[in-house]
């Protein structure tokens, strides 16, 4: 199956769709089979609890399909899990994973982090309906409670986290006990939460004006940057034509429709055609045109983490047409 990247937009949805339909205890029988098969004996027989995920030890979990019902369900009774859905190919998973790993080791042991490769167990993405990745999912007493999709800026994740170890700090014994020996939290950037808003309610000119001041501001702010990246990408992903890769195969030398046909490619995770098409066009191209075809493609590889493997070779592509 493949999943397309995900996007802030569409997480209220997501949530409400979750909410009290996913029945967590449908893959039970065949988990704890598999956990037998697999003889896993530091799982079967531990408690789980506030202590099993607590601080930097424990706070990141590996999950399969066989380990599911012990890491997630069992421990969503004491502890929240966050579960997120990720592949290696998706960039804007590499984007939001180190965020959330962070985060689970500052808990404390309020919450775990429950990481699914989804190419790896695809029943698991089938069985909270997963239609993009990245997608994460807050589970508590069994089952999910809220939702979002798409790589969000660390204060917007600061904000969900917060929101649900609140409401769920009276049933979930790990939260009350993290919570009684956590240092207060420095208050959230105004600036951050203004553009996120924006962001929120689609007006992507004020969240790009927003990014832009705080990097007037402070050039060197590396969150500032890849959220401005984002955000100009997903206000021309919000235009892009489904008749824009017909157009393109047209008229090969026309330029606009080149770079619009890469941005409907990269909107629907044709990350490799995106990239191979723009090459082709910087292989056709001279002078200005070059140039321009040449920063629009860079401007993509913005979107991706530098060590993704579709980036590096795009690049290595890049040069020898350049060269």
């Amino acid at each position: 199956m493949t999943y397309p990247r995900g996007s802030a937009a569409n997480s209220a949805a997501l949530s409400a769709a979750l909410s009290g339909a996913v029945d967590l205890s449908a893959l039970k029988a065949r988990a704890e089979a598999a956990a037998r098969q697999q003889q896993r004996p530091s799982s079967q027989g531990a408690e789980p609890g506030p202590a099993a995920g607590g601080g930097a030890d424990g706070a990141v979990l590996d999950v399969t399909e066989a380990t599911f019902q012990t890491d997630v369900v069992e421990r969503s009774l004491h502890q929240l899990v966050v579960v997120d859905l990720w592949a290696e190919w998706c960039g804007p998973c590499k984007q939001l994973s180190p965020v959330l790993e962070r985060l689970a080791a500052q808990s404390g042991g309020a919450w775990v982090l429950a990481k699914v490769d989804v190419d790896a167990n695809p029943r698991l993405a089938q069985l909270f309906g997963a239609q993009s990745i990245p997608t994460v999912v807050a589970i508590a007493g069994g089952q999910p409670v809220d939702a979002f999709a798409g790589a969000l800026p660390e204060p917007e994740i600061k904000r969900w986290l917060g929101a649900l170890l609140d409401a769920l700090k009276d049933r979930l014994p790990g939260i009350r006990d993290a919570q009684a020996g956590a240092p207060v939290e420095e208050p959230e950037d105004p600036r951050f939460t203004e553009a996120e808003d924006a962001f929120e309610r689609g007006d992507f000119a004020a969240a790009e004006a927003a990014y832009e001041r705080i990097l007037a501001a402070e050039p060197g702010n590396e969150l500032a940057k890849a959220a401005l990246v984002q955000v100009r990408f997903a206000a021309r992903a919000t235009k892009a034509d489904p008749t824009a890769v017909q157009r393109a195969e047209a008229a090969p030398d026309d330029l606009d429709a080149q770079l619009a046909a890469a941005d409907y490619e990269m909107a629907q995770n044709r990350v490799e055609d995106a990239f191979g098409r723009l090459i082709g066009a910087v292989r056709r191209t001279a002078g200005e045109d070059r140039n321009r075809v040449r920063e629009h493609l860079v401007g993509l590889f913005e979107l991706f983490d530098p060590a993704d493997e579709r980036v590096a070779k795009a690049r290595r592509n890049l040069a020898s047409a350049l060269f």
